[in-house]
């Protein structure tokens, strides 16, 4: 075989790639007319067209035909497993009742919850399916999926062994965080700080030792979690060897992501009451901020996060889905990179960007996806455009030509 394949069974030539690799001087990282190697699951080499004896290669050759590679997109923030639906509270929010006063009154989460608690593992498998199937058509290898409906011991495993055996099913990467600290269960409305000790004391270790999560959220917000729970539970997570992530200023300025900083978390999320020195924290940890437009959107919010203080501080951002029952039942990303230019100011590099390279390390991945370069696992995506910014440009049209997760065309 000659050497320059680097032992790849595959190639696609004629291909424009965007490798979103902050290596490559060029916006969205893209080579034009290059061959990518692949072999066993893994990116061997990318090189020129004019540098490579096609007629040479003795596997597999897929013509790109002049179309875009891209990473596989990432949705690093989804609430996807759960029970039952809430369109009554979408009802009552449009006819002026907020999400803060439905909380209160023991809708919202909680209305989530009691659904939850009366459904199965199987159940929930079969429930979450067609959220998890939309959001591989639109393209998506890896998918982080939390708990937070349960919120006992029994049924936040529950949830998380739900994620495992739904994903289990598909080409995809799975993520699972634990969100024991969604909300107070009504069991524990009187005394909160109990409810932390179980979440910190058993919930966390136990879930770590089953390898049921790969870290955990805390919702940090004046209707759920203070500062000094959520230390609580980022110190035992620590302690169990899980990563940390947050629902921070989404409401109020709690200074939950400065925090959640202060313990190196993989990313903070929501963001819109970031203030900053909440964005210096994240700089100096290297915390991704993560933005969910789709929530902004559906509870018709006005406040935006400071994006561009967020670019004044070289902060990466993400984007996701938020893929929920109450503020944001939309299960697509590709949706989410529209929102995130229109409603945030985003532009679609850095859109596309929130959904690749900076997903993956809000995830604790960016060493193996997110980008494509040789030696990162071979999730693609070949893509029927003229350019990159169309992604993000148009929403509904079918330009995938092909999914490649781990090298193998799994849609196409």
């Amino acid at each position: 075989m000659n050497s320059a394949f680097g032992g790849s069974q595959k190639i696609w030539i004629n291909a424009q790639i965007a490798t979103m690799s902050p290596q490559v001087d060029t916006p969205y990282g893209l080579l034009k007319n290059h061959v990518l190697g692949v072999d066993d699951g893994e990116i061997t080499f990318i090189a020129p067209m004019q540098d490579i004896d096609i007629n040479a290669f003795p596997g597999e050759i897929i013509d790109a035909q002049g179309n875009y590679l891209t990473p596989g997109l990432i949705d690093s923030h989804t609430h996807l497993i759960y029970g039952g639906q809430r369109s009554g509270e979408f009802t009552r929010r449009l006819n002026g009742t907020t999400y803060e006063e439905i909380s209160r009154a023991g809708g919202g989460i909680l209305a989530t919850v009691a659904a939850t608690r009366m459904l199965s593992e199987d159940e929930l498998v079969e429930q979450a399916r067609p959220r998890l199937e939309a959001l591989i058509n639109e393209g998506v290898t890896t998918v982080e999926i939390k708990s937070g409906y349960g919120l006992t011991l029994q049924d936040e495993l529950k949830m998380l062994r739900a994620a495992k055996k739904l994903a289990a099913d598909y080409p995809i990467h799975l993520r699972t965080t634990l969100l024991a600290a969604h909300a107070v269960p009504p069991e524990y409305t009187k005394d909160p700080d109990s409810y932390i000790e179980l979440i910190c004391e058993e919930m966390i270790p136990q879930a770590a030792a089953e390898g049921l999560a790969q870290a955990v959220d805390v919702f940090c917000e004046k209707i759920a979690f203070s500062a000094t729970q959520s230390e609580q539970i980022f110190a035992a997570a620590q302690k169990a060897g899980l990563g940390i992530k947050v629902h921070a200023e989404q409401l109020s300025n709690n200074h939950g992501a400065e925090l959640a900083a202060s313990y190196s978390a993989w990313s903070v999320d929501h963001l819109e009451y970031l203030d900053e020195a909440g964005i210096k924290a994240l700089k100096k940890t290297g915390t991704v901020a993560t933005l969910l437009p789709g929530a902004f959107y559906f509870l018709g919010e006005t406040k935006k996060p400071p994006v561009e203080l967020l670019r004044q501080y070289q902060v990466p951002m993400a984007l996701a889905s938020d893929l929920n029952p109450g503020s944001c039942p939309l299960a697509s990303l590709r949706l989410m990179l529209n929102m995130g230019c229109i409603l945030f100011g985003l532009t679609p590099e850095e859109a596309l960007l929130g959904t690749t390279r900076n997903a993956a390390i809000a995830l604790g991945l960016g060493d193996g996806i997110g980008t494509l370069q040789a030696g990162k696992t071979a999730d693609m995506l070949l893509w029927d455009i003229g350019d990159p910014a169309q992604l993000a440009y148009e929403f509904g049209s079918n330009v995938l030509l092909q999914r490649i997760f781990g090298g193998e065309i799994s849609y196409a």
